[in-house]
C-alpha cells in the first residue's frame, strides 16, 4: 500500500499493539528504491513470523508508554548501586538467619502471619523471585531483585508480596550493603524452610541488586516482551516465554485457560517447568515440597484490589471482610484459591504426597470464585473416617494423571529421605540457577559445585609460553593444513578468518543474563554446541590447530581457541586486542551441560539488538563486531553464495562503506539461504542481519561514524571482542580473573 511519504505493508499486530491504537503499517523512507522496498521489508521483518511489533525500523525511537520503557533499550543490565564483595564475604549469615527466625514468629497487626509463622510467606517470596527464570535467554531469576519493581511487582502471582518485603526491610536496613535484596529474599526462603524442619543444601551469596525493573520488561507484559517473546493466547504462552500465563510464575493452578482438567494440566506443567531447566523429579519435589507449607488465599470473590502499578500508595488493600482485618488475616485474597494442602502447614513432611494418594479429589468452586479440589473418601474406606480440612489445586491433582509424575508421588509419599534429597537439590537449583558458575558464589555456606553450575576442573598449574604459542599460530595462519582447506587469498591459503570465527562462536554463547556460556571449558568441542548449524566445520578448524595444542604442555583448547582468534585479528591489523590465559577444558565425560545459541528472530533488527543485550554488548560494540574478518569459504559452508569481500586478511572499516554505499536485493542461494546481494555487482553478498545495521536509525548512525572514523571503529571492535572473550572468567559476582 502506497500512501503519502511511506510504503506500508500489512503485518501482524498483537493484542497489546491494537489496544495502543498502532497502525498496521511498516514505514520505509521514500529514498529506498521502490522495487527494493518490499523485498527488504520481507527479509528484515520476517513476515511469516509474528515477532514484529510496530514499524520495526523504529525500535529505538523514544516511544515511552506510561507502563513500560523504551523498547529494547541499550542500557547495561547492571548499573551498580554498591557492591562490596569483601563485605558480602564477611557477612555473618547465621546472624541474619537468627534475625529472620525471630521475625517469622513475631506476627504483626499490619499483616498477621498465617498460623503464627511468616515462613510460608517467605518461601513464596523467594520462589516467585527466583521462579521467573527462563532457559531460553537466561532472563528472570532473583539476581537483581527486580521483583521490587514493575512489571514483576504487579504480577498477579506476586499479590501481597510487597508485605513480605516490608517485613524484611528492618533486616535489610540493619545489614546494609553486605546484604543485597536479592540475597535477603533467597536467604529468607532458605531460613523459612529450615525453621520449619525442611532440608536446605546451602546458600550462594552474591546477588547484585538492579536499580530498576528494566531487565524484567522482556518477561512481560510489555512492549519488550511482545517484541522478543510474544504470546498469542494468554494461558497458552509458548517458549521462549517461561510461564504459560502472563503475570504468573509457571502455569495457571486452576488448569489450562482456567479449565480444571488435570489430564491437560500435566503436560503443560512438564513443558513449562522444562523451560526453566527442571526435570520430572525436580518438578514434583518442588511442587509437593513447596506445598508442604502454608495455604492459598481467596476469602471472597472480589479480589485483592488495585495492584502497585495502578495504586502505588496502597497496593492490594484487599476487598474481603470488614473492619481492622479487612483484606488480611482470614480475609486475605492472593491467588483466589482458599485453603492449606496439609494439616500442619508450618511443618516439613511428606503429608502432601500422602494426601494426594489417600483420597479421591472432587472439584468445586471455592469462596474466591476459582475451581479447587476437596478430598473425598476412596471407595471402600471407612465412612466414619474424618476428612481433613485441606484442598488441592488442579496442578496438584494433575500429578496423579501422569504415569511418570505418579511414580514420583508414590516414592515421595513412602520415602521421606528421598523427598529431602530431591527437594533440597531442586530448591537450590531453583534459587541459584541464574547466578551462573560456582565461582560467582560468596559466603560461608556455599555447597559444592552442582551439575547445573557447569563446573570445570582447575586449569593446568603450569601455563604454556603464550608468546611461543602465538608465534606458532601466526605461522599456521598461512600454512595449508590437511584438516581443512583455508580461504584462498591471492592464490595462497589463509586461515585467519576461520580462527576468528571459531573463537567468536566459542565465546558468543555467553549470556550476561544468567552468566552461562562462553569459551571457558571449550564446550564447542562437544554436543550440542558442535552440532549447531552455525558451527558447521568448526571441528575441522580446531583440527587445524591440533598440532599446536599437542606441542605445548599446559595449553588448553579453550586458551588455544581464544588466542588463535585474537592472533588472527591482530595479524589483520586489529588494534588493542588483549589475551588473558588460564582457561580450563571441560571433561568430555561430564554430565550434559545446557548451552544455548544466540536466539534467531524473524525480525533481524530485533535479533541484532536482543543478542547484544543478552551478551552484555553495547550497541556500538555489536555494530563494530559485525565487521569481523569474514571467511568466504565458511560462508559457503553455511549455505551462502559468498561474502562481501574476497580478502578477509585485513580488519578495516570497509565493511561499513560497502554496506552503506550499495543498494541491496534479497536473493536465495543455491543452498536455499536467504541473503542480500549488492545491486549491479557480482559476488558481493551480505546477510540479512548485516542489513539491519543500515535500516535501523541508531545502528545506521553508528555504522556511518565507523565508515568515516577508522579509529572509532577499532576502539569499539576491540572493546567488544575483549569483553566477550573474557566475560566468563568469573572471580566472584562482579570480579574477573583477567
Amino acid at each position: 500500500i502506497h500512501s503519502g511519504s511511506c510504503h506500508c505493508t500489512l503485518t501482524h499486530l498483537t493484542p497489546y499493539h491494537r489496544r495502543q491504537g498502532w497502525s498496521k503499517c511498516i514505514s520505509v523512507p521514500m529514498s529506498v528504491a521502490t522495487f527494493l522496498a518490499p523485498a527488504l521489508l520481507l527479509v528484515l521483518t520476517g513476515q511469516a513470523l509474528h515477532v514484529a511489533a510496530k514499524c520495526p525500523f523504529h525500535f529505538d525511537r523514544a516511544h515511552v508508554d506510561e507502563n513500560v520503557g523504551a523498547i529494547l533499550r541499550a542500557e547495561p543490565r547492571r548499573m551498580l548501586l554498591t557492591f562490596d564483595a569483601a563485605a558480602v564475604g564477611k557477612l555473618d549469615i547465621n546472624a541474619v538467619k537468627a534475625d529472620l527466625k525471630a521475625l517469622f514468629v513475631d506476627s504483626q497487626e499490619s499483616w498477621p502471619a498465617d498460623f503464627g509463622h511468616y515462613g510460608p510467606l517467605m518461601i513464596r517470596l523467594a520462589w516467585h523471585c527466583a521462579g521467573s527464570y527462563r532457559l531460553s535467554d537466561g532472563r528472570g531469576g532473583c539476581d537483581g531483585a527486580r521483583q521490587r519493581f514493575d512489571p514483576e511487582r504487579s504480577w498477579a502471582d506476586n499479590t501481597n508480596l510487597d508485605k513480605a518485603r516490608g517485613l524484611l526491610w528492618p533486616i535489610k536496613q540493619k545489614y546494609g550493603d553486605a546484604l543485597s535484596w536479592g540475597d535477603l529474599i533467597i536467604l529468607a526462603g532458605d531460613t523459612a524452610i529450615e525453621s520449619m524442619g525442611g532440608p536446605i543444601l546451602g546458600f550462594c551469596a552474591g546477588r547484585i541488586d538492579d536499580v530498576d525493573g528494566t531487565a524484567s520488561l522482556p518477561l512481560g507484559p510489555s512492549l519488550d516482551q511482545e517484541t522478543v517473546a510474544p504470546c498469542s493466547v494468554n494461558g497458552e504462552c509458548e517458549a521462549p516465554l517461561g510461564a504459560s500465563t502472563m503475570s504468573l510464575i509457571y502455569v495457571n493452578p486452576e488448569g489450562p485457560l482456567a479449565v480444571p482438567d488435570p489430564e491437560k494440566s500435566a503436560p503443560q506443567i512438564r513443558e513449562v517447568f522444562g523451560r526453566m531447566a527442571m526435570n520430572d523429579s525436580e518438578t514434583v519435589a518442588l511442587i509437593g515440597g513447596g506445598h508442604a507449607f502454608g495455604k492459598t488465599h481467596g476469602a471472597c470473590p472480589t479480589g485483592p484490589g488495585p495492584n502497585p502499578m495502578n495504586q502505588p500508595w496502597n497496593p492490594w488493600p484487599g476487598t474481603c471482610g470488614e473492619g481492622p482485618l479487612k483484606g488480611k488475616g482470614n480475609n486475605t485474597f492472593t491467588s483466589g484459591f482458599e485453603g492449606p494442602w496439609t494439616t500442619n502447614p508450618i511443618r516439613w513432611d511428606n503429608e502432601y504426597f500422602q494426601n494426594l494418594l489417600k483420597y479421591d479429589w472432587k472439584v468445586y468452586v471455592g469462596p474466591g470464585g476459582h475451581h479447587q479440589w476437596e478430598p473425598v473418601l476412596k471407595e471402600g474406606a471407612d465412612p466414619e473416617d474424618d476428612l481433613p480440612d485441606i484442598i488441592m489445586l488442579t496442578t496438584d491433582v494433575a500429578l496423579l494423571t501422569d504415569p511418570a509424575y505418579l511414580e514420583l508421588v508414590k516414592l515421595f509419599a513412602a520415602n521421606q529421605t528421598a523427598l529431602d534429597i530431591a527437594f533440597s537439590h531442586a530448591w537450590y537449583k531453583l534459587v541459584t540457577r541464574d547466578m551462573g558458575p560456582y565461582s560467582r558464589c560468596l559466603g560461608s555456606q556455599v555447597p559444592p559445585p552442582q551439575p547445573f553450575q557447569a563446573p570445570l576442573p582447575p586449569p593446568p598449574a603450569q601455563k604454556p609460553d603464550y608468546k611461543a604459542v602465538t608465534k606458532a599460530i601466526t605461522k599456521a595462519l598461512r600454512t595449508i593444513s590437511p584438516a581443512l582447506p583455508g580461504d584462498q587469498v591471492n592464490g595462497k591459503p589463509y586461515y585467519g578468518a576461520l580462527f576468528a570465527t571459531l573463537a567468536w562462536q566459542c565465546a558468543s554463547s555467553f549470556r550476561q543474563t544468567d552468566y552461562t556460556g562462553g569459551c571457558n571449558g571449550a564446550r564447542i568441542r562437544f554436543s550440542p554446541q558442535k552440532d549447531w548449524p552455525q558451527n558447521v566445520a568448526l571441528d575441522k578448524v580446531l583440527k587445524v590447530l591440533e598440532p599446536i595444542k599437542n606441542s605445548f604442555s599446559g595449553l588448553t583448547y579453550a586458551d588455544l581457541i581464544v588466542l588463535a582468534g585474537s592472533t588472527a585479528l591482530t595479524d589483520a591489523n586489529a588494534k588493542s586486542i588483549k589475551f588473558c590465559g588460564g582457561r580450563s577444558d571441560a571433561d568430555p565425560n561430564e554430565p550434559p551441560v545446557t548451552v544455548m545459541p544466540p536466539r534467531v528472530f524473524g525480525n533481524k533488527l530485533v535479533q541484532v539488538k536482543d543478542n547484544a543485550l543478552v551478551m552484555g554488548l553495547t550497541f556500538r560494540e555489536a555494530v563494530a563486531l559485525k565487521a569481523m574478518i569474514r571467511s568466504p569459504s565458511q560462508q559457503r559452508r553455511l549455505g551462502y553464495s559468498g561474502s562481501w569481500t574476497d580478502d578477509p586478511t585485513r580488519l578495516t572499516n570497509e565493511f561499513f562503506k560497502v554496506l552503506l554505499n550499495n543498494d541491496w536485493v534479497n536473493v536465495t542461494s543455491a543452498a536455499g539461504q536467504l541473503e542480500m546481494k549488492a545491486v549491479g555487482k557480482e559476488g558481493v553478498y551480505m546477510m540479512p542481519c548485516d542489513l539491519a545495521l543500515k535500516w535501523d536509525p541508531v545502528f545506521a548512525a553508528i555504522a556511518q561514524e565507523f565508515a568515516t572514523d577508522f579509529s572509532a571503529f577499532h576502539i569499539a571492535f576491540a572493546s567488544g571482542w575483549n569483553k566477550i572473550m573474557k566475560a566468563d572468567r568469573f572471580k566472584g559476582p562482579a570480579g574477573n580473573e583477567c
